[in-house]
């Protein structure tokens, strides 16, 4: 068996490349991906211009660093260029800054509470206001809404 390897390095590399590409799927963690797809290049290049194995080894983690690293660097791009929403995923009370609504109920010494879908917050505003006035919601503290008159 270490004599076939020997004498064709090129079914090696690939061999370890499609090992690792299936270990991926298996896993999915992104992990072996860089790994298997520097083997597979590796393996190429072999078969096309033979060299020891030294180089062969150095290739392959040359080419697995750099793999990882366009990864990574087109990954943080890719971060980067996300929608500002993005940032307020599971954050409610940010999400809804800037949307209208009508007042249930009258807010008396500039406080109360105003259904906002299904759920019913706390509000305050600068003034009284009644019950069916359309007020903004122009901040968020805590979990009691900021709201002004439209």
């Amino acid at each position: 068996m270490i004599e076939l390897i020997v004498a064709h390095p090129h079914a090696f590399w690939l061999s370890l490349g499609g090992l690792l590409l299936a270990a991926e799927m298996l896993g999915g963690n992104g992990y072996l991906l860089w790994s298997g797809i520097a083997a597979v290049i590796t393996g190429l290049v072999i078969w096309l211009l033979p060299f020891g194995w030294a180089w062969q080894g150095a290739l392959f983690a040359v080419l697995t660093l750099a793999a990882a690293w366009l990864w990574w660097r087109w990954l943080s791009r890719q971060v980067k260029a996300q929608k500002p929403a993005d940032a307020r995923l599971n954050q409610r009370g940010q999400q809804i800054i800037g949307q209208r609504f009508t007042l249930d109920t009258t807010l008396v010494n500039g406080r109360g509470h105003m259904r906002v879908g299904d759920s019913s917050w706390p509000v305050v505003a600068g003034e009284d206001l009644a019950a069916g006035t359309q007020v903004e919601v122009v901040a968020v503290e805590g979990i009691t809404l900021r709201v002004r008159a439209c």
